[in-house]
């Protein structure tokens, strides 16, 4: 509940969302409150699941005091109505829902990727500036181009024009250096 900002007092319903200012019902100090219609609505409760009454029901993996109600997508796990997550239209336990996180097997909870294509092209032109530091990460950009090519991108869609740059720059640092020690060698 909101309460007065001088007294401290909680506020009744009638104060919020008025067109004028309200008096405080304690203090008497002028206030002004308007909130969103949430504030008034109360919060649903999940489902806590069956309990298990006969011993021929199953029951659920997590909690063997519960009825079973649905099995889980990816392990087949039985799980309680408190165990279930309906996610994108699979039953999936809480484990399974974690290991996907982590492992990233579950394509809808990812909120970040690495970028390699932006590696590879800061691997490639940064070391220009000094030059001797292309003989090492020349290498690597080939690597990081030819390794991750497939990788998904970008969680937004992009196109591969960093990878051909990084690959191009790379190449040229490779072939420059390559002249630079035939030319040593044949001195």
């Amino acid at each position: 509940m909101l309460k007065c900002t001088k007294c401290m007092a909680p506020l009744k319903g009638e104060l919020f969302n008025t067109p004028e200012m309200s008096r405080c019902p304690s203090c008497g100090v002028l206030i002004k409150a308007d909130v969103f219609p949430a504030l008034f609505r109360e919060l649903p409760t999940g489902n806590s699941g069956e309990t298990l009454l006969m011993d021929d029901e199953a029951a659920c993996f997590y909690h063997p005091g519960k009825k079973a109600v649905v099995p889980c997508s990816v392990c087949g796990r039985f799980l309680c109505a408190l165990c279930d997550i309906d996610f994108n239209g699979r039953h999936i336990c809480p484990s399974c829902l974690e290991t996907g996180k982590k492992k990233r097997k579950i394509r809808n909870l990812e909120n970040h990727r690495m970028l390699y294509d932006n590696m590879a092209l800061y691997l490639a032109v940064i070391p220009m500036m000094f030059i001797f530091p292309t003989i090492l990460t020349a290498p690597a950009v080939l690597f990081i181009t030819l390794r991750y090519w497939k990788a998904p991108a970008s969680l937004i869609p992009r196109t591969k024009i960093r990878f051909i740059t990084a690959f191009f720059l790379a190449g040229c640092q490779l072939l420059g250096w390559a002249v630079f020690f035939y030319s040593l060698a044949t001195r």
